[in-house]
């Protein structure tokens, strides 16, 4: 067997275990911080604050962080999703895929320019959504929606790390 093919197993049997063991949370959204976080409040009246996977988006003080708010606040407020994850961050903050009947979220914000997709983390991602969230963002910028109707925009990692 060799490299490539090693390679590609190790992701094959990666990306499997992540989907095979995720855990799901029901609820209704009822906040939204930011382009990328929601809270969601499920039937037992726990609450959770979900950062969607897959995505950044811009920070409230860049350009078009209110736009990406609203834009996700527009696609879930008040509704039922189901959040599918397997980690948190170091905030602790649930990793989760958004999912609005079975339409993913975090996907679509990618697709309106309103998030960037996190390759930082993509490999936490199945290759499918690697490859959806890829082809998404090239869409959005080539089509210059959002926040790629800006001249330069900044990606939030840097846009943090500059603060």
């Amino acid at each position: 067997m060799n490299a490539l093919t090693r390679f590609a197993l190790t992701i094959l049997f990666s990306t499997a275990q992540i989907c095979a063991y995720a855990e799901i949370i029901k609820g209704k959204v009822v906040g939204v911080s930011d382009g990328d976080t929601v809270t969601v409040l499920d039937s037992d009246k726990n609450k959770y604050k979900i950062r969607l996977t897959g995505i950044d988006a811009p920070e409230k003080a860049q350009p078009y962080g209110q736009v990406s708010k609203k834009s996700l606040s527009d696609l879930v407020f008040s509704k039922d999703v189901e959040i599918s994850w397997v980690k948190r961050d170091r905030y602790q903050r649930i990793l989760g895929k958004v999912l609005l009947d079975g339409q993913d979220i975090c996907l679509e914000q990618v697709k309106l320019g309103m998030a960037w997709h996190y390759k930082q983390y993509q490999l936490d991602q199945s290759l499918e959504d690697r490859t959806a969230y890829n082809l998404a963002e090239k869409n959005a910028k080539d089509a210059k929606l959002g926040l790629w109707a800006g001249d330069a925009p900044v990606e939030p990692s840097q846009f943090r790390h500059k603060k």
